[in-house]
């Protein structure tokens, strides 16, 4: 007699709901993923490069504005439900902050900041989501190797555009308005 596979539930906003307060929990695919909250580390070049963008690009300081950058968001991009380390949006495609939990709006940018309980994930299923929503730039930071890859989306697959290290100027699509060294993201 042929044994059949038992077909998984699909997870559901309920098990994010359900899951640790120290874990992150994601969706994507139907499977949920959790994992624990970033090392300092990962939380310092986070802080760092938001610190970096939020002047010139979200309040007009020093740079052109026109942006919404949001620290580690909801996100609901199809059935897939992500939080990514930063993102950003247009201000035209985000004239004001909604006053709900998470966002179905994709953003023009995430930044995704690689741990070694991230990694696969994120260079794999949620970019493929962040490719498949149309969001146009994606940047890696690895704070164990210090260094920033950047990606352009181009007829729905990433285009690796830089890859900096050590003390490299970042002025890097979309915030090529502005120069700052990689090196401020670690310190």
């Amino acid at each position: 007699m042929p044994t059949t596979a038992l077909k998984q539930k699909p997870a559901t906003y309920q098990d994010i709901l359900d899951a640790p307060p120290n874990m992150v929990a994601e969706i994507l695919a139907g499977t949920l993923h959790t994992q624990p909250r970033p090392a300092l580390p990962h939380a310092v070049a986070t802080a760092n490069l938001n610190s970096e963008l939020i002047g010139p690009f979200n309040k007009g300081l020093g740079g052109p504005g026109g942006w919404r950058i949001l620290f580690e968001p909801e996100l609901h991009l199809g059935n897939d439900i992500v939080v990514p380390d930063l993102a950003g949006w247009r201000r035209e495609a985000m004239p004001d902050i909604p006053d709900v939990a998470w966002c179905e709006t994709a953003p023009a940018w995430i930044c995704e900041v690689l741990s070694p309980s991230t990694r696969r994930l994120n260079q794999n299923e949620k970019s493929q989501c962040y490719a498949r929503e149309g969001v146009s730039h994606l940047w890696f930071v690895d704070p164990k190797s210090k260094t920033l890859e950047v990606f352009v989306l181009k007829k729905g697959a990433w285009l690796l555009r830089a890859k900096l290290e050590d003390n490299a100027q970042v002025s890097q699509p979309p915030f090529d308005a502005i120069s700052f060294p990689l090196s401020a993201l670690w310190s």
